[in-house]
């Protein structure tokens, strides 16, 4: 028995929410960015009151990152040796788990600092499982980059709520009080796509090849290599008007609350960009926009050079964010060169790659930053991605044909648009 799964056509979002299974994996992807939001930031509060050291705060935050590179390399395989709603299930038991941990009392630093890497060490995994099965419950067509979207949507808007709610939340509770709130966020995560998703079979039952297999297959494929660099390279390089907003914002002698409206700019825009192209573009304009928006999403950090006050930056920022509704096509011509069978690998080192070179992003800017102006470094980090951005297009052109090669049917139709 298969999913069925309603046409895109102009309905845009409510196309995924019409796939009754869709809505328990949205429910409980909500549920658990909300706990990790709270569980972040009570895991920061409370180390910093044991400890009474800002490094140590700050590397309880970091250690949300540092993980993701083991732990997409080493568990990648899992995604599709096991069926998908186990392994989502085990990996939000995990998490609980190490949640509850955390608000035993007297538990030493060194342990939470254990417990906040174990989660970080499956998130990829479950990322990475969770989008690979969206294609199973909608399809891998237009309806498919819509689900991914909304869940990006979740992502991005817990940065623009998430913390300022956890931070109110802490105004009444204690630490440890917030973390077994967000214990409870995976549990009811866990119960959410136990029983509201169906248990379909492993796409690669047999598969033993070792993890870093998963990772040549996907490499090793031109056309998947560079579709791959395209979600990382830019991400690598925007990143760097995020890492260094506050030096900047001292600088232009931007307050406390302008700094705030300037963090949160580029998550609107972004927001703002792909609810969009999701819900007022179909499949083909979606695909169509996304080459063109992609060769320019790096160059409003160009304005950088002109060290740009707090009102023209926000609009800056703003316009970068709107420029990222490219992914939404990119979503699809990525999904479109996967093999069924190495999805769920593909989709995790997708998701473990973007996170450690955001990270990478953020450390390559403020290393930089040490010896260069802050406002050239920037503007640099969107020249240099551009370049690159254009030579990642340029890979794509040249494989594309051979994508719609493989995607055409016995009368020579294809469903996929190439570039």
């Amino acid at each position: 028995m298969t999913t069925a799964v309603p046409r895109a056509g102009g309905a845009g979002y409510r196309a995924a929410f019409a796939v009754r299974e869709f809505r328990p994996v949205f429910a409980a992807h909500l549920v658990s960015v909300i706990g990790l939001v709270v569980a972040e930031l009570a895991l920061t509060v409370l180390v910093y009151r044991l400890t009474g050291s800002p490094l140590m705060s700050a590397l309880t935050f970091a250690l949300g990152f540092l993980p993701y590179v083991l732990g997409g390399t080493l568990l990648a395989g899992l995604a599709d040796r096991h069926p998908a709603r186990r392994v989502l299930v085990a990996c939000d038991l995990v998490c609980a788990a190490c949640a509850a941990a955390m608000v035993l009392p007297g538990a030493p630093v060194a342990a939470l600092l254990v417990l906040r890497c174990a989660m970080a060490f499956v998130a990829p995994l479950f990322q990475g499982t969770r989008n690979a099965s969206l294609a199973d419950i909608l399809g891998s067509g237009p309806v498919f980059v819509l689900g991914r979207s909304l869940l990006r949507v979740v992502a991005q808007s817990a940065q623009l709520v998430g913390f300022g709610l956890g931070g109110l939340l802490l105004t009444v509770l204690a630490p440890r009080a917030a973390l077994a709130l967000t214990a409870a966020a995976f549990l009811g995560s866990a119960a959410l796509l136990r029983f509201g998703t169906r248990d379909r079979p492993a796409r690669a039952a047999g598969d033993r090849t070792s993890p870093l297999a998963g990772a040549r297959a996907v490499l090793g494929d031109r056309r998947l290599r560079a579709l791959t660099l395209m979600f990382w390279v830019p991400s690598f390089f925007l990143i760097a008007a995020e890492a260094l907003m506050v030096p900047y914002a001292e600088r232009v002698g931007a307050g406390t609350v302008a700094l705030g409206l300037l963090m949160c700019a580029m998550p609107v825009g972004a927001v703002a960009g792909e609810l969009w192209a999701g819900s007022a573009l179909g499949p083909a304009a979606r695909s169509r926009i996304a080459r063109p928006l992609a060769a320019v999403s790096l160059l409003p950090l160009l304005a950088y050079a002109g060290r740009p006050g707090v009102p023209v930056l926000l609009g800056v920022l703003l316009v970068a964010g709107l420029a990222h509704a490219y992914t939404l096509g990119l979503d699809q011509w990525y999904v479109a060169a996967v093999p069924e069978d190495l999805r769920g690998r593909a989709m995790t080192l997708l998701s473990s790659g973007l996170m450690t070179l955001q990270g990478a992003g953020m450390a390559v800017a403020g290393l930089a930053a040490e010896y260069l102006p802050v406002h050239a470094v920037v503007a640099g980090a969107g020249a240099l991605g551009t370049l690159s951005v254009l030579v990642l297009l340029g890979e794509l052109r040249r494989t594309g044909a051979d994508a719609a090669t493989r995607e055409r049917g016995p009368k020579g139709e294809t469903g996929l648009t190439t570039i």
